[in-house]
């Protein structure tokens, strides 16, 4: 049985990032923990952590609840993105 915080961490409405997370947890496994060989799958994870924590932010910010937009309002933001 999975702890709360990371049952939290898999769920897509908290954690936006978590097929980031997931592909550079695989890449370590498949390269057997050279983080060298995973340098693009860290930068999508903190590019993809930097810009929901922006969105969260600004949010914040104007107010608005939740803070963090569920996984289906995110879609609709990156598509709005191109």
């Amino acid at each position: 049985r999975m702890s709360r915080h990371a049952q939290k961490l898999r769920d897509h409405d908290i954690n936006p990032c978590v097929a980031e997370t997931d592909a550079t947890t695989k890449c370590m496994d498949d390269n057997d923990y050279k983080k060298d060989m995973c340098t693009a799958y860290f930068l999508k994870y903190k590019n993809c952590r930097k810009f929901w924590h922006s969105i969260m932010m600004q949010r914040r910010r104007n107010g608005v609840k939740p803070e963090m937009p569920p996984a289906d309002e995110r879609k609709k933001i990156l598509e709005s993105m191109g």
